[in-house]
């Protein structure tokens, strides 16, 4: 499948801003299953500097100085993106859950890929006790991971309340937890948090969802914004598999991947810093188009 993807974020300033710094994270990978075929944004104000690396998990970051005078920023970002991506069953046979932790501590390799990096606790998924207890119903003793993984993500999805009003990006993971309301990315934190709780790597995966479902199918929540979700590594043969705890689905070709990180704090699609202006609002437009 095909995709054309088109991200817009417009910051409208309540006062004049007088200079602006951006990380933009906004360009889709290449790899586990997907393609990128172009890729474009467009700024304006016309930025006075603009200079792009590989982060460690790969990400193409992009740092951008205005220095124009402005009451609004636009960012529109443009892709194309063939994605090919068959994920096992959630009954498939698979590892127990106790051999995919035990091997993952004892990885020899620290790069992005390796599980060990996604074991611990992040900036934003501590891990909690009551976060843990509530994952371990999941995977009983010699179940496979896949199962387990599946399992949790399902409970999430019957557990919690979608609610683009309950939560903002720095509400803590454990009022979450208690509330049971939030949003994709909260759910892909609490899930996170309950596998590393038990020694199991989890990570943070930013992307998208196509717009249009297919035939018959309901409209996926998340869709019409940047969408979360979860890779768990699930032993060397398998390696990372992707769940939505969202929208309870092993993630194939519907899903498109923007960043892979620990947690959301890696993988924001833009953040930096203005100066100028106390107040701002943000607008974010995501269209993903199938391509017949």
């Amino acid at each position: 499948m095909i995709y054309d993807i088109r991200h817009v974020t417009t910051y409208s300033y309540e006062t004049q801003v007088s200079f602006a710094r951006c990380s933009l994270r906004l360009e889709p990978i290449s790899g586990d299953g997907q393609q990128l075929i172009s890729h474009s944004v467009e700024i304006r104000p016309r930025p006075a500097e603009r200079t792009a690396r590989r982060d460690f998990f790969g990400t193409l970051t992009e740092s951008v100085l205005i220095e124009t005078a402005h009451r609004s920023l636009r960012i529109d970002a443009r892709s194309r993106v063939s994605v090919a991506r068959q994920p096992p069953a959630r009954d498939a046979a698979s590892p127990p859950w106790e051999s995919v932790r035990d091997d993952a501590f004892e990885a020899l390799s620290l790069d992005a890929a390796s599980p060990v990096g996604y074991v611990f606790a992040s900036a934003l998924v501590p891990v909690l006790r009551p976060v843990t207890a509530y994952a371990s119903a999941s995977f009983l003793p010699g179940g496979g991971i896949l199962a387990g993984a599946a399992d949790l993500m399902r409970r999430i999805r019957d557990d919690f309340k979608y609610d683009p009003k309950a939560t903002v990006i720095s509400t803590p993971l454990r009022d979450v937890f208690e509330k049971r309301h939030g949003v994709c990315q909260d759910f892909a934190h609490v899930m996170i948090a309950g596998l590393r709780g038990l020694g199991l790597p989890a990570a943070y995966v930013s992307g998208y969802l196509r717009t249009i479902p297919p035939a018959g199918q309901p409209r996926l929540q998340g869709a019409d914004a940047t969408h979360a979700w979860v890779s768990v590594w699930c032993g060397s043969a398998l390696g990372w598999v992707g769940f939505d705890p969202t929208n309870d689905l092993m993630v194939g070709s519907d899903h498109i991947i923007l960043a892979i990180g620990r947690d959301f704090a890696d993988v924001s699609p833009v953040d930096g810093v203005i100066v100028g202006a106390r107040k701002q609002k943000l607008a974010v437009a995501v269209d993903v188009l199938p391509v017949e």
